[in-house]
């Protein structure tokens, strides 16, 4: 069946399967605004899926088929296999299906110009700095990210059709149905290679990204990464680098920290100064997302000291080293970060202080595991101790050739403070017996382990309501 064109189906009923996720719910939200009917179903009840039926989707928790049966067209994300009960329904229906990632690229098709943030990691909190600076600047973004912005009230914004800012998903070569043309890369390092196999054919994909871009079109690169500079320099497009070595066109100057670990420096383009920032997120890789924001919007030809002064209001991306309360005396964040480089990055942001930092890793699918597992032994050296609970299959199923503690064992061997706590019942016991006030606690994954924090949580505002419960007399 020849693909078909989702602007067909305009004033239809589209049927999205796996709907909660953070792509998938915001491509509901634009659908929605564009004019057609949307309902879907996702694995698990949530956030996303209440915010969805608030805006009059049809959002469901479970597989059911039957919802089918009424769609005229079928989205999936690339994680949801054929085999799916509702995909193999509308296969028996004759009801097209289309992937997520195609839809997409066919609503930021009719876009003057889009910018698209690449790379292993670093891309939610860059497009959502993006996002919020243009926004702030009265740019008028379009904007479609992978996490929740308070500043634009949510994943999705509905703007002029000027300008596009998009995160560009690597997996399963989604970014090569995406239309670009200032391309922001950030990295590439090694995830999803059970998809592509091995690192060259990451970055083949890469290059058929960027081959993307008109002739006219341009390419914002960290410098400092071989890989992504080796790739952006070979599309043959104008090159921008930015980094911390003089030999950027783009180089953070003066590069300093607070108390609190927020960077400030000075942004210089060619040498030449173009404007002073102040962050309230922490760490370097924070420091260098706000570059890729700067050089990109200089590209844009618009104004680096208004737009300086907009990320000085970014506090992040909602599940991106996101603070979520304080529970014994102890700091809790949780960042997405699920590939040994986020979570590297991610620990980085929450160490360099006088106090110990405690990551909680849940290692994502079995495979992931498996193809990364030398990098996962090590890239939580920046903490003070590893908390590793069971692995969170997604998609997969158990092969039961790989575990958690195949892990904490190889963290132990190369000299890590690790522990296996499979549940998050497991983990809150050791947390709050071997905790202490003032510990940075850090857990990291995009599954469900946010859970842990928000079940922590809860059990911290119960015990105080009890408290007062009982000094009152009652």
């Amino acid at each position: 069946m020849d693909r078909p064109d989702i602007y067909h189906y305009r004033g239809k009923r589209i049927h999205m399967v796996g709907i909660g996720g953070s792509s998938m719910s915001g491509l509901a939200e634009m659908l929605l605004r564009e004019g057609f009917s949307v309902q879907g179903t996702d694995r698990n009840d949530g956030h996303a899926l209440e915010r969805l039926r608030a805006l009059g989707i049809e959002a469901v928790a479970g597989h059911l088929p039957e919802m089918v049966e009424a769609a005229d067209i079928l989205v999936y994300s690339a994680a949801i296999p054929p085999e799916d009960p509702e995909r193999r329904r509308a296969h028996l229906r004759g009801i097209p299906q289309v992937e997520r990632a195609v839809v997409l690229g066919e609503l930021m098709a009719g876009y003057m110009q889009q910018i698209c943030v690449a790379g292993t990691h670093g891309k939610t909190t860059t497009s959502g700095m993006l996002a919020q600076t243009l926004h702030a600047m009265s740019a008028d973004p379009t904007v479609h990210i992978g996490g929740w912005l308070d500043a634009i009230g949510g994943s999705v914004r509905a703007g002029s059709k000027r300008l596009f800012v998009a995160e560009a998903c690597e997996f399963n070569r989604s970014f090569l149905h995406m239309p670009v043309t200032l391309a922001v890369l950030l990295n590439i390092e090694e995830d999803h290679l059970d998809t592509y196999g091995d690192m060259n054919h990451v970055e083949e994909a890469y290059g058929q990204f960027l081959a993307q871009l008109p002739p006219e079109g341009k390419i914002v690169v960290f410098g400092e990464d071989i890989r992504a500079l080796r790739v952006a320099k070979a599309a043959g497009r104008q090159v921008f680098t930015f980094g911390i070595g003089d030999n950027n066109d783009y180089t953070l100057s003066g590069l300093s920290y607070d108390h609190k670990g927020q960077p400030a420096f000075s942004l210089l383009y060619r040498g030449m100064f173009l404007c002073q920032v102040a962050l309230q997120v922490r760490g370097e890789y924070n420091a260098l997302h706000a570059a890729a924001t700067l050089a990109s919007v200089h590209q844009l030809g618009l104004d680096t000291n208004e737009a300086a002064a907009a990320l000085g209001a970014f506090t992040g991306v909602q599940r991106r080293f996101e603070h979520t309360g304080v529970v014994r005396g102890m700091a809790m964040y949780h960042d997405y970060g699920h590939n040994p480089a986020e979570m590297k990055a991610a620990i980085s942001m929450a160490a360099g202080q006088a106090r110990r930092v405690i990551a909680v890793m849940q290692p994502h699918t079995f495979s992931r595991v498996k193809s990364l597992f030398e990098d996962y032994l090590t890239c939580t050296r920046g903490a003070d101790i590893t908390l590793v609970t069971d692995i969170y299959a997604a998609r997969e199923k158990d092969p039961g050739d790989i575990h958690s503690s195949d892990l904490v064992e190889g963290m132990r061997a190369r000299g890590l403070n690790a522990h296996l706590t499979p549940t998050f019942n497991d983990t809150e016991e050791w947390l709050i017996g071997n905790g202490m006030p003032g510990d940075i606690i850090i857990t990291m994954g995009c599954g469900n382990i946010n859970q842990l924090n928000t079940q922590m949580q809860q059990h911290e505002n119960e015990k105080e309501m009890a408290g007062d419960r009982s000094s009152n007399g009652d």
